[in-house]
């Protein structure tokens, strides 16, 4: 499997856990692209819902995917600050110039502040009935919730205090390279 490449564009595709298609991002810049780590751009990207809904994110975002851990984030940066919209899921892998996930519907909302908030704890607990997921993978995500929250309290990966600085900067730098092809 190859790894993602600097600059290049790929989708990334959202799975729920009985295989069904989530989510897809048409198009996000590869800013880093490592077989365990991906970090991405995206700014008025369309959407498409598994119902076929679409819709274009409305600020530019940094997402950030890691091999070993059971969650992503997307860090939207908006006039007030930085958000953070972080999805319990399945560690990615990189496939067809796609990033894909099992989405497990429990997230985390983070504000500019560090302050936080769980969501979709009632999605979570109909869709492990529903899709009946294991017990093994509801202990992970229980602990990898914690891990997660451990990073915010600790300002560690995409919520350490130059990762947004250090990123958009590569994202503007990309834009300008695309631009003069």
């Amino acid at each position: 499997m190859a790894n993602p490449k600097e600059g290049e564009t790929i989708q990334i595709h959202s799975y729920k856990h009985d295989g069904k298609i989530h989510r897809v991002w048409q198009e996000t810049t590869v800013l880093k692209g490592t077989r365990n780590v991906v970090i991405g751009a995206n700014e008025r990207t369309l959407v498409i819902e598994s119902d076929g809904r679409t819709w274009l994110t409305r600020e530019p975002s940094i997402v950030y995917f890691h091999a070993q851990h059971w969650f992503n984030i997307i860090c939207m940066l908006r006039d007030d600050g930085v958000y953070y919209y972080c999805n319990m899921s399945s560690p990615f892998v990189f496939d067809n110039n796609t990033v894909k996930y099992i989405d497990y519907d429990l997230d985390v909302k983070v504000f500019p502040d560090m302050s936080y908030n769980i969501l979709d704890e009632d999605e979570y607990e109909d869709h492990k009935a529903k899709m009946k997921y294991p017990d093994v993978i509801d202990k992970i995500l229980k602990r990898n919730v914690d891990k997660l929250i451990g990073w915010i309290k600790q300002r560690r990966g995409p919520f350490a205090p130059d990762f947004i600085d250090v990123w958009t900067s590569r994202y503007e730098f990309q834009k300008q390279f695309q631009t003069r092809k």
